[in-house]
């Protein structure tokens, strides 16, 4: 009975530990004793994985006694009996927009202290082409003493996960895999179609897989750079971009992409693997830069934007107050890695306005300690808030909001009369193109 250990239980190792629990014993471990106390508990705060199915795993590993079932632990220790180890830490970048790889040398490093003969080391974390072989590899060679492909074998298969996503989940992608041999790669393939419905793909190398997966975020990239770029375009031209867009939409082979913000810890970092490898090889990727500028633009577009409504509606900027719903980087999901909210809670402070910040997805405390941004997570704080705060610059009684910006399109937001928040003169700013006619001022 094979044994399983998955690195990292975030968004993407968590979903994968319990898929293969079904069918193996799994140890799903995490340097997070937090989050690992809070799994043994069958509660997950990244809700990609429901309550019951995480109890039941938990449940199944002591009934089976080790046959199957899941186990999470910060534990080295627990690591030793397993053969198969799957790495999904993440793979960020720097302030200077290059990869960072400290998180997956580390998991290398802490894989090859307790790897051994034959073993099958796999990676899903984002990487660019050659980042396995030429990064993680000789990292737990150095450690382990072993040697690929006579010691220890390994395999990369691209996480496909799509954070708060219940339609696409990680049984209903394909899957892309690939193996250190041939004979690996099929053992692989056949690991992963165990718990894939979809499918496998098998690439023919390490390499291919790393590929396919960081040119499908850097499309979309792309992509929406495109929509975006329109929609700074029409802004000046002073017309409605989604009125262009479903005009157009209305031949056959046009692509429906729409303009909005690129956050979060994919389509926002992976192009930036890819042209990293690029520039190593001597090839500056013009595309998929220019794409990059131009959706990191648009937070400023938008608080800005958001500003010259308020000035053409004669309100004293420096002395309002604004709200925004949804700091999460995607509707109905807590995820907030590199949200692109915060640039506009940046800009919109910045001109003196008091920014207050909704979102009943997110926790509070991270985004205080990874933004220093105060969050209002329950309507009624909200209400309390806009009515009932005291603030020096108007006495005993806050003044209502001058603004009201949809950020994310949560499904708490959709019955929310979003109107009622804003104090006429006031504007409301709709940046997920969302609401109905008539409720918003403006759109992106």
């Amino acid at each position: 009975m094979k044994k399983i250990a998955v690195i990292g239980q975030g968004y993407v190792g968590l979903p994968l530990a319990i898929a293969f629990s079904k069918h193996f014993p799994v140890v799903g471990y995490d340097i997070n004793e937090k989050r690992i106390e809070e799994l043994e508990q069958g509660k997950d705060s990244t809700k990609e994985v429901e309550g019951e199915q995480l109890k039941t795993a938990l449940s199944e590993y002591k009934i089976s006694e080790g046959v199957k079932g899941y186990f999470p632990s910060a534990d080295l220790d627990s690591l030793t009996q397993a053969d198969i180890y799957i790495i999904t830490v993440p793979t960020p970048i720097n302030e200077f927009n290059a990869p960072d790889l400290t998180p997956l040398k580390q998991a290398s490093k802490l894989i090859a202290s307790v790897l051994k003969k034959g073993d099958i080391v796999i990676y899903e974390s984002t990487v660019y082409p050659g980042c396995t072989e030429e990064e993680c590899i000789p990292v737990i060679e150095q450690y382990s003493q072993l040697k690929l492909n006579e010691d220890f074998f390994a395999g990369y298969s691209p996480e496909r996960i799509n954070p708060g996503d219940k339609i696409n989940t990680l049984e209903t992608i394909v899957k892309v895999t690939s193996g250190s041999t041939p004979e690996v790669a099929v053992k692989i393939d056949n690991l992963y179609k165990k718990i894939i419905k979809a499918g496998t793909h098998l690439a023919p190398s390490l390499k291919v897989a790393e590929a396919a997966k960081v040119i499908e975020n850097a499309q979309r990239d792309v992509n929406i750079s495109f929509v975006n770029e329109l929609a700074l375009i029409f802004d000046r031209i002073g017309i409605d971009t989604h009125e262009v867009l479903e005009a157009a939409g209305t031949k056959f082979n046009f692509l429906k992409f729409k303009p909005g913000l690129v956050g979060g810890h994919c389509i926002s970092v992976d192009p930036y693997y890819l042209a990293h490898k690029a520039i190593q090889l001597g090839y500056y990727p013009d595309v998929i830069l220019s794409g990059r500028r131009v959706n990191d633009e648009i937070p400023l577009f938008i608080a800005n934007k958001v500003v010259k409504l308020m000035i053409q509606k004669r309100i004293d900027v420096s002395r309002s107050r604004v709200l925004l719903l949804g700091f999460s980087f995607k509707e109905n999901c807590p995820d907030t890695r590199n949200t692109k909210v915060a640039k506009i809670y940046k800009e919109l402070s910045s001109y003196g306005i008091e920014v207050d910040v909704y979102d009943p997805w997110v926790n509070p405390v991270e985004v205080k300690e990874e933004y220093g941004i105060e969050i209002i997570t329950e309507i009624d704080r909200l209400k309390q808030h806009r009515y009932l705060r005291t603030d020096h610059r108007y006495g005993l009684t806050a003044s209502p909001y001058s603004g009201v910006l949809l950020m994310t399109a949560h499904q708490e937001f959709k019955n929310l009369d979003i109107r009622s928040l804003v104090n006429e003169p006031g504007i409301v700013f709709d940046a997920k193109s969302v609401l109905k006619k008539g409720i918003a001022d403006d759109r992106l």
